[in-house]
């Protein structure tokens, strides 16, 4: 799915990514862990082409993403790759529903077909009662669920999270972590998720640790 070979990235003088090697397969559940700094989110930005790196390559799907300019990139980012961010920045003015759609509005998906889908997620997800309700009115593991289903709304490749659980209280983030592999089973969707929680990692199909901007583990 997703193949990582001799990524390199650095901000000035600091070398936050040092050679980076990873191959993600379709359906595993890899979770990146690591102290605050190691480069976690530059690896997770860069592979969800809202970041180049200085060098390196990148396929994704047989997609050479090095290959892409800036219109292309959006394109692909917002038909193949899932974002779901430990703040679920859903927008306060649109309900549940009108949320979820936004991606597929942007690829200018009817709107009949864009619903459809939203509607489908919503009680895949057992939010289907929430679908016209604003964030203000939802719970917090409800928004975030609801973030879920945005990511999933063009059917991507892959979803890319970054501390997804990382403001949740202990039972959302049991539920939003359980969330995940239902998903990656009955979607065949594949995961990269960015954590500290631990219980998480463990739970993960394989788990990468970075230091100092390189891969230490990989298990």
């Amino acid at each position: 799915m997703i193949q990582i070979t001799n990524i390199k990235k650095s901000f000035g003088p600091l070398e936050v990514l040092k050679g980076i090697d990873v191959t993600i397969h379709k359906k595993e559940i890899v979770t990146i862990v690591g102290a605050s700094g190691a480069g976690k989110t530059t690896l997770l930005q860069i592979m969800g082409t809202l970041m180049r790196p200085d060098s390196g390559n990148i396929l994704i799907h047989d997609i050479d993403i090095s290959c892409l300019n800036d219109r292309q990139l959006a394109f692909f980012r917002n038909r193949k790759i899932g974002f779901v961010f430990q703040f679920h920045h859903l927008l306060p003015e649109f309900t549940a529903l009108e949320n979820i759609c936004i991606p597929s509005f942007i690829a200018r998906e009817a709107r009949k077909t864009a619903e459809k889908r939203a509607y489908d997620l919503l009680e895949m997800l057992n939010l289907s009662a929430r679908a016209n309700h604003k964030p203000s009115e939802l719970s917090g593991g409800e928004q975030q669920r609801v973030a879920v289903a945005r990511a999933l709304i063009n059917n991507p490749l892959v979803i890319l999270a970054d501390e997804p659980s990382g403001n949740l209280d202990t039972q959302n983030k049991n539920e939003l972590h359980k969330l995940f592999f239902d998903l990656r089973d009955q979607l065949n969707q594949t995961f990269v998720i960015v954590t500290h929680d631990k219980e998480l990692a463990r739970m993960a199909d394989r788990t990468l640790q970075i230091k100092d901007g390189s891969i230490v583990n990989n298990s």
